[in-house]
C-alpha cells in the first residue's frame, strides 16, 4: 500500500510563476481548482483509492466547501502552508505564523486538525531544517517535504530516501516520508509524480516508481489539480518554465489512472499507521541525517525501532 497525495493549489500559486503573477492579483483571478479536483475525486473513487490532500490555507479560507467535499468523500486533509511561500524564505517566526493561519483555516473548513505537512515546493532543505522542530511543537505528526535529490529550489541530496522517524531531541520526533526516488546506480531518480510524471516517458516513470515501491515501501505519488487543466491560461514565461509547467497536461489524468489501476493507494496517515503496526519505523537523530546528507551518501546505517509517540498523537487526534 502506497501514499496518494494531492497538493491543493491554483495554477497561479506555483513557485515557477513567482514574480510573474503578483500575489496581490490572486483574488482577482478566476479560480480553476474545483473542476480538476472533482475529476481527481471521481478518478480516485473509480479505483478505490484514498488520498491525502495537502491544502493551502489560502484555498481553505476561500473555498471551504471544496475541502468539506474532499473530506466527505473519505480523504485526509493535511497542510500545505498558507500562501505557498518557500519555508527557507519565511524564517522561523513567519513560518510558525504561516502554519497556524493555514491550520486554523483548515480546521474552520472541515472541523478537524491536520496532522501532516508538505512544504510549498518541498522547501525544507539544509537551510530550513529548523522547520522540523517547529512542526513537531505545533502538533504535526508527519512531514513529506524533504526530496532526496539535487534541484535549484529544493532537495537534500543524500537524505535517506525512505520512511524515517526523525528524533529531534527532548523525546520529540516527527515522521518523514519523502517524495519518492528510485535508486539507480548510486543515484536517485525522482519518480514521485508532479512534473516528473508528465515529463518522463511513461514507461520510464512507471518502471522507476514500481522499482522504488519495491526498494523502500511505502512510495509517495504526488499530483496537483492544475496538472489536469490543459485549458488553463498560458503565461509568457521562459521556455524551460513553460516546459516544466505546461508539458503533457492533457496526459496527466490517463497516466495517473494507469498507476492507480496497477497499484494500491491510501492516504498518507493510514499508510503510516500500517507501517508502524507492521513492526516499527526506522528512527534516526536529526544530526545523523544531516551529517549523512552533507556527505551526499546513500548509505543508511542500521536503525532502531521508531518511538511510539508520533503515531500515538494520531490516535489522540481521532
Amino acid at each position: 500500500m502506497h501514499a496518494l497525495t494531492v497538493d491543493l493549489e491554483e495554477y497561479f500559486h506555483v513557485s515557477n510563476f513567482e514574480g510573474r503573477i503578483a500575489r496581490g492579483r490572486w483574488d482577482a483571478l478566476p479560480s480553476r481548482v474545483q473542476e480538476p479536483t472533482a475529476r481527481l475525486l471521481d478518478l480516485f473513487d473509480a479505483h478505490g483509492a484514498t488520498a491525502t490532500f495537502f491544502a493551502l490555507g489560502w484555498i481553505a479560507e476561500r473555498q471551504p466547501r471544496l475541502l468539506r467535499e474532499i473530506a466527505a468523500r473519505g480523504h485526509e486533509i493535511a497542510c500545505h502552508g498558507h500562501a505557498h511561500e518557500l519555508v527557507y524564505e519565511l524564517g522561523p517566526e513567519r513560518f510558525r505564523a504561516d502554519l497556524r493561519r493555514a491550520r486554523a483555516a483548515i480546521e474552520d473548513a472541515v472541523g478537524a486538525t491536520p496532522l501532516g505537512y508538505r512544504a510549498p515546493s518541498y522547501s525544507i532543505t539544509q537551510r530550513s531544517l529548523w522547520a522540523l522542530p517547529i512542526l513537531a511543537e505545533e502538533g504535526f505528526l508527519y512531514d513529506s517535504s524533504i526530496f532526496p535529490v539535487r534541484h535549484p529550489r529544493y532537495g537534500i541530496p543524500g537524505f535517506p530516501p525512505g520512511l524515517v522517524a526523525i528524533q529531534l531531541g527532548g523525546g520529540t520526533a516527527i515522521l518523514e516520508l519523502p517524495p519518492t526516488t528510485a535508486s539507480i546506480g548510486g543515484m536517485q531518480l525522482p519518480v514521485a509524480g508532479g512534473a516528473y510524471l508528465r515529463l518522463l516517458p511513461m514507461s520510464v516513470f512507471r518502471w522507476g516508481f514500481r522499482r522504488a515501491a519495491r526498494q523502500r515501501p511505502p512510495a509517495v505519488l504526488i499530483v496537483h489539480p492544475w496538472e489536469l487543466d490543459a485549458d488553463q491560461p498560458r503565461l509568457r514565461v521562459p521556455w524551460s518554465v513553460g516546459v516544466r509547467h505546461y508539458r503533457n497536461l492533457d496526459r496527466t489524468e490517463e497516466r495517473l489512472a494507469e498507476l492507480l489501476r496497477g497499484m494500491e493507494f491510501d492516504s498518507m496517515l493510514r499508510v503510516l499507521e500500517r507501517a508502524a503496526a507492521a513492526g516499527g519505523i526506522p528512527a534516526r537523530p536529526l544530526g545523523d541525517l544531516v551529517a549523512e546528507s552533507e556527505s551526499d551518501s546513500d548509505a543508511v546505517a542500521a536503525a532502531a525501532p521508531a518511538p511510539v509517540a508520533p503515531m500515538a498523537r494520531a490516535e489522540e487526534a481521532r
